[in-house]
Formats: structure tokens, sequence, C-alpha cells
């Protein structure tokens, strides 16, 4: 299997051969949902926190009498059933979202990604992506020269000065194959990989 091989403005030079067992599988939508929502849900934190009836701040005389009113009788007013109650099951900020994803459904899912973002035009290859200085201008004005403004790089080795360049780049993420996320695969328009990426691309994910 071949892809576009980008030139430094961003036109198809020529071709370049990759596996296809990465990027050249079928579109597994199911899959590609499961492993996008596990990891997002694996991201979440437990920062939620609500009140059980033991620690909402309310007093603890009955609030009437026990007969008489012709309403039903009530002990507390921290009861859940009251309004300013206690929740029944609060949520705590211990709360675990994780969900577990094994290492084969994860690598299909990722080749299926890939494979898709291949035959949309969406993913090319470039031979390299260095900087001589850390100069956000310099990388920003090199993607604008190739057309590009929605752009994830997998670079085979993010050496210090192309990150200190692309950190403050709005739309461009810059990161090595094992940092490659299938969410950041489908957020981004164009995805594009180095030549020295792809056989690690396809040790992880072949």
């Amino acid at each position: 299997m071949q892809l576009e091989l980008l030139n430094e403005q961003g036109q198809a030079a020529s071709k370049c051969d990759v596996p296809e067992t990465v990027f050249g599988r079928d579109f597994n939508e199911d899959l590609v949902h499961q492993i996008v929502t596990a990891f997002r849900a694996n991201a979440r934190q437990g920062t939620r926190a609500q009140k059980d009836r033991e620690q909402v701040r309310h007093t603890t005389a009955k609030p009437f009498k026990q007969k008489g009113t012709g309403r039903a009788r009530a002990g507390m007013s921290s009861s859940p059933l009251w309004r300013g109650g206690g929740r029944i099951f609060p949520n705590l900020p211990e709360e675990n979202f994780t969900q577990k994803i094994n290492k084969k459904m994860y690598r299909a899912g990722m080749a299926s990604i890939l494979s898709q973002l291949a035959r949309e035009g969406r993913l090319a290859v470039v031979d390299s992506l260095k900087l001589e200085s850390p100069k956000t201008k310099v990388l920003a004005d090199k993607f604008k020269s190739m057309n590009l403004e929605s752009v994830m790089v997998i670079a085979e080795e993010v050496d210090e000065n192309l990150y200190l360049a692309s950190r403050n780049l709005k739309n461009v993420f810059v990161v090595e194959p094992r940092y490659a996320d299938p969410v950041s695969l489908i957020h981004y328009k164009k995805v594009l990989v180095t030549k020295g990426a792809i056989d690690k691309l396809k040790e992880m994910f072949a």
C-alpha cells in the first residue's frame, strides 16, 4: 500500500510504501466508538462531590409532631425525601470511570482509524519534521506554506526544539507514536506521519 509523500509546500511529490496491516484495514465503527468512549472515560477525574444525609447542615429536631397533622410522619429535615436534604447515593470524588479495553481491541481500533483517515485523504507522510531552533513562528510558517490549519504530527522522535515550537500553536499537536490517541486522530483535520514513525506504528498496531 502507498500513501502520498508531501514536500515542503504540502504537495504530493511522490508515493511512500506503508504496511497494509496498519493503513489498509476495513473501518470498524463499533470498535472505534468503543475505544474512543473508553479513552475519554479513562481521562475523567472524580471532581464531583455531593452530601449525604449525615453531611448536610440540618437540625436533628423532629420537624412537626408525629400525629394529628394529616401529613406523613417525618423524623428530621435532612431526609433525602425533603428539599435540601442529603442525596441517597451521592457522587464522590473517588468515583471510578475507567473502562477496560484489551490490547488486541485497542490495536485493531487504532489501525482502523488510521486506515479510514488514509481513505479520506486526511493522512499523509513527510520525510521528517526538524527545526534548527525552538521558534513557534518558524513552525507556524512551515504549516502555513503546506496549507495546513489543523494538523496532528506523529514524529519518530519529538526533540526539544519541535516540542517548544509546537506547544503554543492552537491547532497543532505533535506527538511520538506511543502517545498517539484515538480522540486526537479523529479531531484534527490532517494527520502527518514521518517516515521514521511508520515502522513504530507498524510495531504497535499491526
